[in-house]
């Protein structure tokens, strides 16, 4: 039986290279772009042991005729966009950057789709920053988009174009609505990789303090190698859809600092410092998803706790280090 050809655009990062894995372990032939792979690092795909089973690829997404040179060379049946500029913090001092990676980058893959009249599934990732601040129940596929960051003007922006070609022209193409989902492979300018790597060499005396800046936020936190599976399973349906993925479940970064702090057996007060200049010029106080739709459609449901999540994230900063 002909190998699965899978196609991850932004194979690089954390959510490429937990879904490298997970497809592997499937029997899938990967593939995976990098605007430039020849030095690009893909130390994610390093420490997961898989470089070396990876072809990669160069390949701008802002390029139509790279994009559309690449798609067609590899043929692929499964296309993931996981690339573009994934920071909501950094998204404010690269409002254009963000914007034409993420929309423009999502609109050329959807165009060779729709011109070649490509027999491929697409996966967009899409994000529950797009809702803005959440009722407490929860957003779900029917909620309002409110965004307030260019990061989430972008990607409310693509994921209308995903919805509006898969109505005008009745290709597979999905987004998953993804909420915040962390793993050891987070890069450190995400807050929650942070706080575990500082408090970590706070507890072994390299620093003293933790600085950061809004602690009032609170996010619906789950664990990444889980979130590519339901990735993996909208385009194993018969019709394309989209799908909020989260836990359902919200704490504020107050407590989630303070459970890391107490996981390594410290006082958070000794150590913390706020600092004004990290706060952003707009930020949601309370962001959280309910992803009963994929719970009954996609049989998917979050296993690791947020308590679980800060554990794996230590352990693997402790052995690491």
């Amino acid at each position: 039986m002909k190998k699965k050809k899978a196609l991850i655009i932004g194979i690089s990062g954390q959510d490429g290279a937990y879904l490298a894995n997970h497809l592997l372990k499937l029997g899938y032939e990967i593939h995976g772009t990098s605007r430039d792979a020849e030095l690009s690092n893909f130390s994610s795909l390093k420490q997961l042991n898989i470089f070396e089973k990876i072809k990669l690829h160069s390949m701008s997404l802002i390029d139509f005729r790279s994009v559309m040179q690449t798609i067609l060379e590899i043929k692929p049946d499964e296309i993931y966009n996981l690339a573009g500029q994934t920071s909501v913090g950094l998204s404010f001092l690269q409002p254009v950057e963000t914007l034409e990676s993420i929309s423009i980058g999502t609109l050329n893959i959807l165009e060779v789709m729709r011109f070649h009249k490509l027999d491929a599934k697409f996966y967009n990732a899409s994000s529950g920053e797009c809702y803005g601040e959440t009722e407490i129940i929860g957003a779900n596929e029917e909620s309002q988009f409110k965004p307030r960051s260019p990061y989430a003007v972008a990607k409310a922006a693509a994921f209308w174009q995903v919805a509006n070609y898969r109505e005008a022209y009745g290709i597979f193409v999905c987004s998953g609505i993804l909420f915040n989902h962390e793993s050891p492979l987070r890069p450190q300018r995400f807050v929650t990789r942070k706080i575990v790597k500082t408090v970590c060499e706070i507890k072994k005396g390299i620093k003293k303090n933790l600085i950061l800046g809004n602690l009032k936020i609170n996010r619906d936190w789950g664990y990444a190698p889980e979130y590519v599976e339901a990735m993996f399973s909208m385009l194993q349906q018969d019709k394309p859809d989209d799908f909020i993925i989260a836990t359902g479940h919200t704490i504020s970064l107050e407590d989630f600092t303070k459970l890391t702090f107490d996981y390594l057996e410290l006082e958070m007060n000794d150590h913390i410092i706020i600092n004004e200049s990290l706060m952003r010029p707009s930020d949601i106080v309370f962001s959280k998803g309910n992803p009963s739709k994929a719970n009954e459609i996609l049989k998917w449901k979050a296993k690791t706790n947020v308590e679980e999540l800060i554990r794996i994230m230590i352990q693997s900063e402790l052995s690491n280090t």
